[in-house]
């Protein structure tokens, strides 16, 4: 170890007593990084970001809408419990119009009875006396001319009167309903369903899902069940990710490669004006092992340092220009890349000084 660390300084002292040079490697190195950051992880971090929009709720939701005479009702939410890969489901009962209880001919918006067995985004409703308790989403309060979206509502058919409690936001999945009047249900009593709002874990379990649900909806006509899923986000998920990675790859490759020929040609350059230096050094009784491990840490010393340089700066251009960082592990990735790159560049200039006849090097003038 100790030997190890004495290495290292007489690499670091070696790198130090060429400034042009280490600062040639260490520049093409970290212009090596900033270049993959800001196009390859530019692209990454895009990906991810598309990604995350598209595994979205909304993009993984599955609807049941029943008809009447399909008579499903809210038993289907334990047998759709007992399926894997659900994040959650949602049943809605048949619309119904709802308008301001202290004026007809008002603005009317639609009424829904809301049923989960899972954690539900309803707060939990005061005690009212023989009314039914509501919630407004914004859209529906104004337009039921409520203040806060509290106040009294009718529903029209019926004429209950409903205590609305205050405002709802809906889930992601769940905007399409706006603006809308949920009723708490009791998830324990049957009652007919006529939506079911189904969340798979992730876009790929989606046909999977539907297929699971359809076969426990115990429906009585599933002709009157109709099935609206997002596969056309999943396809599209696929491309992107399929496209951008194709072209990350091939970006990544071309400059790894053309980095790793020009720190190579910066090396051997430098290590040719070192020959009477290494011939001294193999006259000595430097080995040939201890020369190669001299020009490899040294050219990692200055792939760290560059690439690290080469990272921040790339970083800082991205927070400038407003675009989505990649990853930690990506970021780890770059720099342990430029330190393979110098590693490789330094193989054919170290094996080169340590082949050499010590007496050969020492007659060059």
């Amino acid at each position: 170890m100790r030997q190890l660390r004495a290495e290292i300084r007489e690499s670091w002292s070696s790198a130090m007593a060429m400034p042009l040079t280490s600062a040639m490697v260490a520049i093409v190195i970290g212009c090596m990084c900033a270049a993959v950051i800001l196009t390859s992880g530019r692209a990454v971090g895009a990906q991810e970001s598309v990604s995350r929009t598209l595994d979205s709720p909304s993009s993984r939701s599955v609807v049941f809408r029943a008809g009447p005479d399909a008579a499903l009702d809210t038993d289907v939410l334990k047998r759709v419990a007992a399926i894997d890969g659900i994040t959650r489901s949602d049943a809605f009962s048949a619309v119904v119009d709802a308008e301001n209880a202290h004026f007809s001919g008002g603005e009317r918006v639609s009424a829904r009875v809301h049923w989960t067995l899972d954690e539900d985004w309803l707060t939990e409703p005061p005690e009212v006396p023989n009314h039914r308790i509501g919630y407004a989403s914004v859209h529906a309060g104004e337009l039921l001319g409520l203040s806060a979206s509290a106040g009294e509502a009718r529903l029209v058919a019926s004429g209950d009167q409903i205590t609305v409690a205050g405002t709802v936001v809906l889930p992601d999945h769940l905007q399409s309903l706006q603006p809308i009047l949920i009723l708490r249900g009791d998830p324990t009593a049957a009652e007919a369903v006529s939506l079911l709002v189904i969340v798979a874990d992730s876009p790929a379990l989606v046909p999977a899902v539907r297929d699971a649900v359809v076969g426990v909806l115990g429906v009585a006509d599933p002709t009157k069940v109709t099935v609206e899923t997002s596969e056309k986000f999943i396809q599209l998920r696929t491309l992107v990710d399929s496209q951008l990675s194709s072209f990350s790859r091939s970006l990544t490759f071309g400059i790894l490669a053309l980095t790793t020929a020009l720190a190579a040609a910066i090396i051997g350059f430098a290590v040719s004006q070192r020959r009477r230096d290494f011939g001294r050094r193999r006259a000595l009784g430097a080995s040939q092992g201890l020369i190669i491990r001299l020009l490899a840490f040294q050219s990692m010393i200055l792939g760290a340092v560059g690439g690290s340089l080469g990272m921040f700066g790339s970083l800082f251009a991205l927070n400038v220009y407003g675009d989505p960082w990649p990853r930690l592990p990506f970021l780890l990735a770059i720099l342990l890349l430029s330190q393979v790159v110098s590693l490789l560049a330094s193989v054919g200039p170290a094996l080169s000084a340590a082949r050499r006849e010590p007496i050969s090097e020492l007659r060059v003038p």
